[in-house]
């Protein structure tokens, strides 16, 4: 199994944080501005162990479990996005870091551009990547529909989350098979999904409490849509990066960041939904054009 390390192969330091009521598992490794990445769904921040060396030279990085998922802690409530906003927010004070440079992806994207709306004075700049806001789309992608399907980003999953109960008792022991199809489904390149990280993956969300906590965080989804469009009503005005890849969400990134941020450019990669683990280098290149390299 990999290991999260620095440029010159040092591990990470880890270590847990109890904020905002939730006990945070984190990493940390490099050296200069901090700089947090914060995860999708169904994954953790192992999902990050390729892009991290690449980016160490330059600054310091910061990738935490999210609330109820990887190492962190399984809490009973506080799945909504606002509240996952405060949890790094107050990570990033507990770690002594008062402005950082942030990047989300996915579910980890929806979360950022939630740290950005509360705390705009101290996300320096904000990467928006793979993910449709609630309230911005999301709901469309979900409809059964000829294109959707016909395009394979059908996300029919966003409506089977949001049922309570029967979520876990269908997916509980076959998390392997599950996740296995789920998150390879969504790539261009499923050989890029190496079997660590699936064992990873796996191990987590099959934790007492794991495979609850994800599904609470699409069942927030129509809390999320309410306070994604009271906060669009006053754009962001740090600059974003859109990140696309172009066989999954593609410029609909764009799209929506435009509609909630004032300062924005985009930049579409030739992969599939997962692109720290499809092409980590591309990845992190697109990151450090944007941040700044010294």
């Amino acid at each position: 199994m990999e290991i999260i390390q620095d440029h010159n192969g040092r591990p990470a330091q880890h270590g847990r944080a109890f904020v905002n009521g939730v006990r945070l598992h984190y990493a940390i490794a490099g050296q200069g501005e901090p700089l947090f990445l914060l995860h999708g769904v169904p994954k953790t921040s192992y999902h990050w162990r390729r892009v991290v060396p690449l980016l160490t030279p330059y600054y310091t990085v910061i990738t935490p479990d999210l609330r109820g998922l990887g190492d962190s802690e399984h809490p009973e409530n506080g799945f909504d996005m606002k509240n996952m906003a405060e949890d790094i927010a107050q990570l990033a004070t507990h770690l002594g870091y008062e402005t950082f440079n942030l990047v989300g992806e996915d579910w980890g994207a929806s979360t950022a551009y939630q740290v950005a709306a509360q705390y705009p004075d101290r996300v320096k700049k904000l990467v928006y990547q793979e993910m449709i806001l609630p309230g911005f789309g999301l709901e469309d992608y979900s409809f059964l529909t000829r294109e959707n399907v016909s395009t394979y980003v059908w996300l029919w999953h966003i409506n089977f989350y949001s049922v309570p109960h029967f979520p876990e008792f269908l997916i509980s022991g076959k998390e392997r098979e599950y996740f296995n199809y789920f998150i390879k489904h969504e790539t261009h390149n499923p050989q890029a999904i190496t079997p660590d990280a699936l064992d990873e993956y796996v191990r987590c969300y099959s934790s007492p409490g794991g495979l609850r906590s994800m599904l609470e965080i699409y069942r927030a989804t129509l809390d999320d849509a309410d306070q994604n469009r009271e906060a669009a009503k006053k754009k962001l005005t740090m600059p974003v990066l859109a990140v696309g890849s172009e066989y999954f969400i593609g410029a609909d990134n764009e799209r929506q960041m435009r509609e909630v941020a004032e300062d924005v450019r985009g930049v579409i990669l030739p992969w599939g939904h997962q692109l720290a683990e499809e092409d980590p280098e591309a990845l992190a290149s697109a990151y450090l054009d944007f941040f700044g390299r010294e």
